[in-house]
């Protein structure tokens, strides 16, 4: 992804031909691994974004989906007539300006150890931040299902925990980010993965930075933002992500899932599930995921083989 190509050279006119076609809001993705990887899953979040944006459009960062099997992948949305599209991203461009530039040129010449992490993830990680500062709207991974409309949401991030005795917010989260073009703190949040990088300790440069940059900020003028409860974003927390995904065995737990399905709905934006622990678990019917996916689908086809 680093090496510049044809495709990345369009990548700029690619972007404003996309967006020209009218975007009631603009939604980002990325994608590191290969197409093959893209599974049901994603497919279903996509799906999630169209279900509660019909206008909506939605560009995916991608080396690998900018591609014929890409296009294939995502036929079954664009035949519709949603609007969605994979391009090779144009780091250069999307750096350009900001201190993303400089971290890059060192990468680039070897003056910058890339660490223990994949690097991919951690360019993930600054690949959203860039792609908000210089286009703004909706950033979130491929493991969210959208619950309800983003419209009122406006430069956003969310909780992932709380402190029980203090009830303020501990710890948040990269995974859904909602902020205008060229803010200010997005531009923190640069700054400091240019500054700070580390690519030996995991969530350093993704979910501590965000929290250590606001924790800093926080008070200070010339910042305009809100961090959400955990209930916006992150409903459910990754040790219990698994329990999500199960039919229900007894009445109660019948009971128990149809109400969480309305606390839910009537709650969160969205529901990260948290791939890592749950990415080999298939979608019971009759679960929690699959009652939420089945309400936020606009295919809805092979949710339960997902």
């Amino acid at each position: 992804m680093l090496k510049s190509t044809v495709l990345t050279k369009q990548f700029v006119n690619r972007a404003q031909s996309f967006f020209d076609k009218g975007c009631e809001i603009r939604f980002f993705m990325t994608w590191i691994s290969p197409a093959t990887s893209f599974g049901k899953k994603e497919f279903l979040a996509l799906q999630s974004v169209f279900k509660h944006h019909p206008n909506g459009c939605l560009m995916i960062l991608s080396r690998s989906m900018d591609s014929s099997a890409g296009r294939q992948i995502l036929s079954p949305l664009t035949a519709r007539g949603y609007k969605v599209t994979a391009l090779t991203p144009d780091l250069q461009f999307l750096f350009n300006n900001t201190p993303a530039k400089a971290w890059f040129d060192d990468m680039k010449k070897g003056r910058k150890d890339p660490g223990r992490i994949p690097f991919a993830q951690n360019l993930s990680n600054l690949l959203r931040l860039v792609t908000l500062y210089k286009y703004g709207g909706v950033y979130m991974d491929t493991d969210f299902i959208v619950l309800k409309s983003f419209s009122g949401l406006r430069n956003s991030i969310g909780a992932q925990s709380v402190d029980m005795e203090t009830g303020h917010w501990s710890r948040l989260n990269n995974a859904v980010l909602v902020f205008d073009k060229n803010h200010p703190l997005v531009y923190k949040f640069i700054e400091n993965f240019a500054y700070t990088f580390d690519g030996n300790r995991w969530g350093f440069n993704g979910p501590y930075l965000v929290t250590r940059v606001i924790h800093k900020v926080s008070g200070k003028p010339g910042y305009d933002f809100t961090v959400l409860p955990p209930a916006a974003f992150y409903p459910v927390d990754w040790i219990k992500i698994v329990g999500y995904f199960g039919k229900p065995k007894t009445r109660y737990q019948s009971k128990w899932i149809d109400a969480k399905v309305v606390q839910l709905l009537g709650e969160s934006y969205g529901v990260h599930l948290w791939n890592k622990e749950s990415g080999k678990l298939r979608i019971e019917q009759g679960s929690v995921i699959g009652k939420l996916i089945s309400n936020s689908c606009v295919i809805c086809e092979n949710i339960y083989s997902s």
